[in-house]
């Protein structure tokens, strides 16, 4: 069986929240320390932020650094994990420019995650190419390090399409006998919950520029006052004797991406689980407050550790940045190998082909 590998990453545009957490960030260091994978490769994906961002480069690079204190804070441990900086790869920015060929507009066009950010952004006809052509660098970025295994939320799955079909018809141009390529797989949340956890105010979308966000690295007090003053519930629970309503309600979407059997016992001994706590606000005589005070138990038991991780990872930045040092040499070191590979097979390799060297000196020898 092939060498299982993952990769996959964020876009250095602002600290983490607790969407990036249950929708890829937490799965990741269940990965990561499963033994399944060979190499498991994190990128902070600065030259795609910069995509939308070319105006405002120092919000990037202030950034680069917030994102790996969320990483390694929330249990990425650079000994098994390669965290490395996207821009730092040129052999990422040369195989975008040999896989453009392999793609038109209209498929560019045709992708729904590329037509909703356009649409998100109001860039219309103003959209900056670099950003039209993510999809075509996400494939680069995925097959540099041959990974079998992309973690990903569903809205990303059809960049993991467009990235398949890029690999295979590379392979099947260049390379059909002796593929260089690697397909790979989506892996997304099994919770449909965590699949896109919806903003605090009620927005499907959980988004730095709307303000609706629960950073990983808030303290406790500012979490709780996001909870228990701004969450949206029920606009219908007036009273705690009306039935209450589940659907739209982020409390309870919240509980249901966090939320174990055993918290009941801790919290909430009354309730045997989620479930008996649900029946009990449909039905009416269950008040917001409780039910607010529950997931601020839940979410303090869950991130007060990664806190108190990156409160020490703060005292030695020097430390960090080493790691993302380390993590890009090896990265670049595997995304060279596959470079070579590919220009060897779209036989674009002159000077390490000493074949066609050879054939080239005894064409012009025959000549005289």
């Amino acid at each position: 069986m092939a060498d299982k590998v993952i990769l996959t990453g964020d876009r250095p545009t602002g600290r983490l929240h607790i969407g990036h957490y249950v929708g890829s960030l937490r799965r990741r260091v269940e990965l990561q320390n499963s033994g399944e994978f060979k190499d498991i490769y994190i990128m902070i994906a600065d030259a795609q932020a910069l995509t939308d961002n070319f105006s405002n480069p120092e919000k990037v690079r202030q950034n680069i650094i917030e994102v790996a204190l969320d990483y390694m804070s929330a249990g990425l441990d650079p000994a098994k994990s390669n965290i490395f900086i996207q821009s730092q790869i040129p052999e990422l920015t040369e195989l975008t420019f040999f896989y453009s060929n392999l793609v038109t507009v209209s498929r560019l066009q045709r992708n729904p995650t590329v037509k909703n950010e356009i649409q998100l952004r109001n860039f219309e006809t103003s959209i900056p190419v670099g950003f039209f052509t993510y999809p075509i660098s996400q494939a680069a970025d995925i097959t540099a390090f041959k990974a079998t295994t992309v973690p990903v939320g569903v809205d990303q799955l059809p960049m993991i399409e467009q990235a398949k079909e890029i690999v295979q018809k590379f392979n099947n141009i260049y390379c059909p006998d002796k593929p260089v390529l690697v397909d790979c797989e989506a892996l997304i949340p099994q919770n449909e919950s965590c699949q896109r956890l919806p903003g605090i105010d009620g927005n499907a979308k959980m988004s730095k520029s709307l303000g609706n966000c629960i950073y990983l690295a808030e303290s406790a007090d500012e979490v709780k006052e996001k909870i228990m003053r701004k969450m949206f519930t029920d606009p219908q629970h007036l009273k705690v004797t009306d039935p209450g309503h589940l659907e739209g309600n982020c409390v309870f979407t919240y509980l249901d991406a966090f939320c174990r059997d055993e918290h009941f016992e801790r919290y909430l001994p009354e309730y045997a689980n989620l479930q008996e706590l649900k029946d009990h606000y449909t039905r009416g005589g269950l008040g917001d407050v409780k039910v607010k005070k529950l997931l601020n138990e839940i979410l303090f038991e869950e991130l007060e550790p990664i806190r108190q991780r990156r409160h020490e990872l703060e005292k030695d930045i020097p430390y960090v940045y080493e790691v993302l040092k380390k993590g890009t040499e090896k990265a670049r070191e595997t995304a060279a190998k596959t470079m070579a590979e590919v220009k060897e097979a779209m036989r674009i390799n002159y000077f390490a082909d000493s074949e066609l060297i050879r054939m080239q000196s005894e064409k012009y020898q025959a000549q005289d």
